[in-house]
């Protein structure tokens, strides 16, 4: 494997989005099984049947509705309407589901693409109630902060928050999305994952300081994730447990392999918290980090890949401005 410091920004792009599939898909047997039964029996390839019955690399909703997003980057550049169209496809015909069939839809997705199918904008469909702050837009939103990451903060930041708000409205899932994409760049740009977080949360506090949702960030903005040990750690369906634990989990291990097993292995919500630190640790990696009979055993591997290759050719390969601290 060469060394993360040196690894091209497309092998990074790449390594971003297989590696948010496949961090779903070794998650999807065991969603929603304890803490106590993963340390037990921990994942350490890739399983298929148990929660869902799916076949050996199924993704989930994460995935599909992350490929209906750079489906829609590629067609329609940045078109929130898009997206929402997109997903509504996924959910009502299975469009990038991997076997056709859609699975474990969370209520609150469910509850704005039916919103959007009724008439409303997508840009108003996400609630925006305080109980509506699951990981359902954090775990899609890889796909625009990877094409977007050259823009300035606030450019960056108003499309993840446009983004998020197609299903989850809310102010706090909208700022999650945003620390989430601000780390993103960062590992894109080279920077060491406990330097990317710094720099990040200096970022987002710049931002978002003033914010009524500010105080809810205290864990993930002054936690000292290296001293954390896993008890500590929650990985729940909460969109802030999710940033934490998958952060946590980025900063905690020495390779990609070793970030996705200790995420799914933190029991729970295994597809989405895989799916997420997936991404940081695909990025911060790069493609050839992701062990090859991991990207192989995903369905419609090739069509996947098509599409991710497709993507990938159209962000700029000088997205970097200068390398960041290694």
């Amino acid at each position: 494997m060469s060394d993360e410091a040196t690894v091209a920004v497309q092998d990074r792009i790449l390594g971003g989005l297989w590696g948010s599939l496949v961090g779903d898909a070794l998650g999807v047997p065991v969603e929603f099984e304890d803490r106590s039964t993963m340390q037990a029996a921990p994942v350490k390839d890739m399983r298929g049947y148990g929660t869902h019955y799916q076949p050996p690399g199924t993704w989930s909703d994460d995935g599909a509705l992350t490929l209906c997003t750079v489906d829609s980057l590629l067609h329609a550049e940045f078109d929130p309407e898009d997206m929402g169209r997109r997903f509504v496809q996924w959910m009502n015909e299975g469009l990038w589901t991997a076997t056709g069939e859609v699975f474990d839809v969370g209520m609150t997705t469910t509850d704005a693409l039916l919103r959007i199918a009724s008439g409303t904008p997508a840009e108003q469909a996400g609630r925006t109630d305080e109980g509506s702050n699951g990981n359902g837009s954090l775990m899609r939103i890889l796909p625009v902060a990877l094409r977007f990451s050259g823009d300035p903060l606030e450019a960056l930041a108003q499309r993840l928050e446009r983004a998020s708000s197609v299903t989850h409205g809310h102010a706090r899932s909208k700022q999650a999305c945003v620390l989430y994409g601000l780390v993103v760049r960062k590992l894109l740009d080279g920077w060491k994952p406990q330097i990317a977080l710094q720099v990040a949360r200096a970022e987002f506090r710049g931002r978002y300081e003033d914010s009524s949702e500010f105080g809810f960030f205290g864990r993930t903005l002054d936690d000292d994730l290296l001293s954390l040990s896993g008890p500590q750690i929650v990985s729940t369906g909460y969109v802030l447990d999710t940033l934490h634990a998958s952060l946590w989990c980025l900063l905690t291990t020495a390779s990609f392999e070793e970030c996705v097993l200790k995420a799914v292995n933190l029991g729970g919500d295994t597809d989405t918290t895989g799916c997420v630190a997936g991404g940081l640790a695909g990025v911060h990696y790069g493609v050839s980090a992701i062990p090859k009979r991991w990207v192989e055993a995903l369905a419609r591997h090739d069509e996947v890949g098509a599409l991710f290759n497709r993507f990938t050719a159209i962000i700029p390969s000088t997205t970097p401005t200068q390398p960041g601290p290694h």
